[in-house]
């Protein structure tokens, strides 16, 4: 449930694909192309954007279903992080308004904490030129667990010294709602992005169509 934040909010943490970045067509044309390599049929664009959250281990997995075996996976993950690897460019941006949104923010100390692997979080921060918005950037193997685990959003808010109740975390997915309250932060969600996402089951304390909008939310809460 939503929870009550009287706090100013200080820091910021974001969720990087389908909140920063527009990364669905890269991501699905790379576990495509996995399939294609192995004898497997392709799946829908919406069926492996709807398997994308929880770490590229993970999107395996649902990709090659239950039957799968540990090998199997092992071997398709391989052959996807080298695919993806040299296309996550290709036609992955920011989405509007996140370069304009960040950049109002410049005087809060913010964060990126994906469950994508770290080496491809700094290429493709870093290859859009969104990595000097952020004190600190952390994927999905730079922790002990994943999202929605709270450890490495915890880990996160000591680095930036800053109290949970006075940060937000901010995603598209039920990961990230769940991760804020997992953490005790205030839990934002953009309406845009591709992540799996029930408003019923994980409703978020605020929402916002651009992250130009968390700049009003942070002037109205100074004390």
């Amino acid at each position: 449930m939503p929870g009550t934040f009287s706090d100013p909010i200080k820091a910021f943490i974001f969720d990087l694909d389908g909140t920063l970045i527009d990364s669905k067509t890269d991501l699905v044309h790379s576990v495509n192309s996995m399939l294609r390599e192995i004898g497997r049929k392709e799946l829908p664009t919406e069926t492996i954007a709807g398997y994308v959250g929880h770490g590229a281990p993970q999107l395996i997995a649902s990709t090659l279903g239950p039957d799968s075996s540990k090998a199997d996976r092992k071997a398709a993950l391989s052959i996807f992080l080298d695919h993806y690897g040299k296309h996550n460019l290709d036609a992955t941006r920011p989405y509007p308004g996140v370069e304009e949104g960040l950049a109002a923010l410049a005087d809060c100390p913010m964060a990126v904490l994906t469950n994508k692997p770290l080496k491809m979080t700094l290429q493709i921060l870093e290859g859009l030129g969104l990595a000097k918005y952020f004190s600190a950037m952390y994927g999905g193997d730079s922790f002990d667990k994943k999202k929605p685990d709270p450890q490495g959003a915890l880990s996160i808010l000591k680095e930036l010294w800053t109290q949970p109740r006075q940060a937000a975390m901010i995603g598209d997915s039920d990961v990230d709602i769940q991760t804020a309250r997992n953490a005790g932060m205030l839990a934002v969600a953009v309406t845009y992005g591709f992540g799996n996402y029930d408003r019923r089951f994980n409703p978020a304390d605020l929402y916002v169509d651009r992250l130009t909008e968390l700049a009003s939310l942070v002037s109205l809460q100074q004390p």
